[in-house]
C-alpha cells in the first residue's frame, strides 16, 4: 500500500466530472487500498479518486466516523464505486465546520441534507443501496459532489468563496 498526493484548490482536475469505473480489476482494488491508507494518513473521514488526481467515479470513506468513542487503531474503510443518490431528505441541516483534504487551512458552515439514499457497487461489483443520516449523510454528499467536479466551497456564499480563492491564490503565490 501506498499514500496518495492529495491535489489541492485551485488544482483544474478537481473542477472535472469524473469517469464511470467499467471494470474492478486488481489495479482499481490496489488504487482503492491506497485511497484508504491515504485518508487515515491525512486524517480524513472520506476521499474521492479526484483528490489524488484520478477522476474516476470511487469514494471510500471511515464507516466509524461519527462513533463517539472510535477505535483511533481501527483503519477500516468502504469504498464505494459509482455512487450515486437517489433521494435527499426535504429537511436539512447546517454542516458546521466542514472541511476538506482538497481545501487547505479553510472550514465552512454549509447546508447539508438530513439523510440521502445511495447506491453503488462496493469492491466486490456488488449493487448495494443504503441510507445515510447525519454526519454520514454529509459525507456521502461531501465525497460524491467531488465525483461531480463540486467542492465544498461551491456551496457557500460567493463573497466567502471569494474571500477563500483570493487568500489562498496568495498563500500559493508566496510559496514559491
Amino acid at each position: 500500500m501506498a499514500t496518495l498526493d492529495i491535489v489541492t484548490f485551485p488544482e483544474p482536475s478537481l473542477k472535472m466530472v469524473s469517469v464511470p469505473v467499467e471494470t474492478i480489476d486488481e489495479e482499481l482494488k490496489t488504487f482503492i487500498e491506497d485511497m484508504g491508507e491515504t485518508m487515515f494518513h491525512d486524517s480524513g473521514v472520506g476521499l474521492a479518486a479526484p483528490q489524488v488526481g484520478v477522476n474516476r467515479r470511487v469514494i471510500v470513506y471511515d464507516p466509524h466516523a461519527a462513533e463517539e468513542q472510535k477505535d483511533p487503531e481501527d483503519k477500516t474503510f468502504i469504498a464505494l464505486i459509482n455512487p450515486e443518490i437517489l433521494s435527499k431528505s426535504k429537511e436539512t441541516f447546517i454542516s458546521e465546520q466542514e472541511g476538506c483534504l482538497s481545501v487547505v487551512d479553510y472550514r465552512a458552515d454549509v447546508r447539508r441534507h438530513a439523510s440521502v439514499t445511495v447506491r453503488a457497487m462496493n469492491i466486490d461489483g456488488e449493487t448495494i443501496e443504503f441510507e445515510a443520516h447525519g454526519l454520514m449523510s454529509v459525507i456521502m454528499q461531501h465525497e460524491i459532489d467531488h465525483l461531480d467536479g463540486i467542492l465544498f466551497i461551491d456551496r457557500i456564499s460567493a463573497l466567502k468563496r471569494a474571500m477563500y480563492k483570493k487568500r489562498r491564490l496568495k498563500q500559493l503565490k508566496n510559496e514559491k
